[in-house]
């Protein structure tokens, strides 16, 4: 069966659709809902809106080639860094940030949207310089490319989402075929800088964080000093989470419920739904929903590996990064492996702009399953060669 979009000259087969990747989205998006609607009943409906969306973007883009919409990377780039200043000089604050552009009918974070466009520009970049990855004046340009966005998140302020752009860029990087040499000298500068880092921060009047986010990296530290005021909600997150043990309290219990006592776990539906996870379903559903997870990351891994050009292999590759990227921050978060810092759980915790930019990725990863690589009659000849050892 053949599908055709619009008018972009581009055919695809239905068999080559991955049915298993919008499947293990969809479950996981499921899980979500409920989760959402047990931390906030007043948030269910709106997240449900999130997911139908995201479904419809999803299924449009991936009927989208891929190409066709890497022509547009500098447009995207140019309305990236606009967005990040409206933001900066429009932007709505909550919570002691402004990181929203309150669009009268909804709020949009578009740090959710740089980390998409990200993926996709470097996509476009990195491909059109596949010879001279390695090259100084590329590295150069990439890292003066980012750096904007940076900046700009940085600004909001935005600390785990500057963290999580800075990390998928690290990992985009390397997809391009960056040298395991260069790779390995940065390691060797980065790990003992980022130790540096953090021995500055913590002391008085350091100059690089924000009181509060300073704070939060000391009850880090030292929870027990803090446990009455930064240290709080990540303290009743963890002992939530464990109060769950094997099975859980149940869903929507009307039990003594640590993660959705009053005050005890400020916004749960959002940073901290891990901890409503694992104190109703317990050990088990916190793992259904890291396997879930866990297997989405594989699943574009695995379409990745078989995208038939550079451009797709760093778009799927890129979906999946991020996606594993903050599963692991929200993740660690709120079990106190990390300090406490704003980032979602993807497609479980509330957020229509979150939602959305996570199934648009999806979509685009789908487009790339649909335009596999071809192989050569030659490599058809070499390969049966090789099975029959002839």
């Amino acid at each position: 069966m053949k599908l055709q979009f619009l008018n972009l000259k581009q055919r695809y087969n239905l068999k080559d659709y991955k049915f298993t990747l919008i499947l293990l989205v969809l479950a996981v998006s499921v899980i979500g809902v409920f989760m959402v609607g047990s931390a906030n009943a007043e948030y269910q409906p709106r997240q449900i809106m999130g997911v139908g969306l995201g479904l419809l973007a999803m299924v449009v883009i991936s009927l989208i080639d891929y190409k066709w919409i890497l022509n547009f990377y500098w447009l995207m780039y140019v309305v990236n860094i606009a967005l990040l200043l409206a933001v900066i000089f429009l932007g709505t604050e909550a919570n002691g940030a402004t990181r929203w552009l309150d669009l009268g009918f909804v709020q949009f974070q578009p740090s959710d949207l740089t980390k998409l466009i990200t993926i996709l520009f470097f996509a476009r970049f990195l491909a059109d310089r596949e010879e001279q990855i390695n090259k100084k004046k590329t590295i150069l340009e990439a890292i003066g490319l980012i750096i904007p966005s940076l900046l700009l998140v940085y600004k909001q302020p935005s600390l785990s989402a500057t963290i999580c752009i800075a990390a998928l860029f690290c990992v985009i990087m390397f997809m391009a075929g960056l040298s395991y040499k260069f790779i390995g000298t940065v390691l060797a500068i980065t790990i003992p800088t980022i130790a540096l880092v953090i021995g500055i921060v913590v002391q008085p009047n350091q100059p690089f964080l924000k009181d509060y986010q300073q704070k939060r990296i000391l009850a880090w530290l030292e929870p027990e000093a803090y446990a009455t005021e930064e240290a709080y909600q990540q303290l009743n997150s963890v002992m939530a989470i464990g109060s769950g043990q094997l099975n859980g309290k149940g869903y929507n219990s009307d039990g003594y419920n640590i993660s959705k006592k009053r005050n005890f776990i400020l916004e749960p539906q959002t940073d901290f739904i891990f901890a409503i996870i694992g104190e109703e379903l317990g050990f088990v559903g916190c793992c259904v929903v890291i396997i879930l997870l866990l297997l989405i990351v594989i699943e574009c891994i695995v379409i990745g590996l078989r995208a038939k050009d550079t451009g797709g292999r760093i778009i799927c590759g890129g979906v999946g990064a991020l996606v594993g990227i903050q599963t692991f921050i929200n993740i660690s978060v709120a079990t106190g492996i990390f300090p406490n810092t704003g980032i979602s759980l993807p497609f479980v915790s509330y957020g229509l702009t979150s939602l959305v930019c996570f199934f648009a990725g999806i979509g685009l990863v789908l487009n790339v399953g649909l335009q596999p690589k071809k192989i050569s009659i030659e490599e058809t000849k070499v390969y049966e060669h090789r099975i029959s050892g002839t």
